[in-house]
């Protein structure tokens, strides 16, 4: 990340404003370091946590698109500002299979299709429109965290594919905590260009957060989901 944008990211006791202004500038600034357009990069602030009050500010800083991960949080959320028909809602999180029909009646996209099983769930969803979504990639070995194994990748973006009801944008990954992040997320975009004879149009990389969004950009992500660079601390439970 560019020197100047990373003091800014540091800075302490900044307003919501700040916050977003930094976040914005940094990811410009890595997007011009790696000689990139920064309009190919979208970015989602993660809202989990926060309140719905949180989100309504950022509408009015000019924000339109929110990713969420608990069901019941993001549903709540999307209700109360059901009056923005102009706002995007991204599900980032694991989805258990008997919720995500429910997810997918306030969502505009899912991240994190991983399992066949969520697929089927999926199909023949009631919808104006096919259900955007990114299959997620496991970059461990631990079968217990989320994503489809790379060795399984092409079968489930296949029947992805097969769902009338879905419509695939790419991929998404979590880099692994502890681990240098670039070599996931040169790992997912190496995925990205394996599928492309399946799926031409799927060229979508959703990967990086709030502290590896510069690594991400250098490897090709077109979303980022950053939370508390953003949203700052989780409010406190009373």
């Amino acid at each position: 990340m560019p020197e100047q944008a990373a003091e800014a990211l540091g800075q302490g006791h900044q307003t919501l404003s700040e916050r977003l202004s930094a976040v914005q500038t940094a990811i410009r600034e890595s997007c011009l370091s790696a000689g990139r357009d920064p309009s190919e990069v979208t970015l989602i602030p993660v809202t989990k946590f926060q309140g719905p009050e949180l989100v309504a500010d950022l509408v009015d800083l000019g924000v339109r698109r929110f990713a969420e991960s608990r069901h019941p949080e993001a549903r709540d959320k999307a209700a109360a500002l059901a009056e923005r028909a102009d706002l995007e809602w991204h599900f980032v999180g694991q989805i258990q299979t008997k919720k995500a029909r429910q997810i997918a009646q306030y969502v505009d996209a899912v991240h994190s299709i991983d399992r066949g099983g969520l697929v089927d769930a999926l199909s023949n969803i009631e919808r104006a429109h096919p259900l955007r979504v990114f299959v997620q990639v496991n970059m461990t070995p631990d079968p217990a965290r989320g994503g489809v194994q790379p060795a399984e990748l092409e079968a489930l973006v296949e029947q992805v594919l097969r769902t009338e009801s879905l419509d695939l944008q790419g991929l998404m990954c979590v880099a692994p905590l502890g681990e240098e992040p670039r070599a996931a997320f040169a790992e997912l975009r190496a995925l990205g260009q394996r599928i492309r004879p399946l799926a031409p149009s799927a060229t979508a990389l959703s990967m990086g957060m709030s502290n590896d969004f510069a690594e991400a950009i250098e490897n090709g992500a077109t979303h980022l989901r950053i939370g508390a660079a953003i949203t700052g601390k989780r409010p406190e439970r009373t």
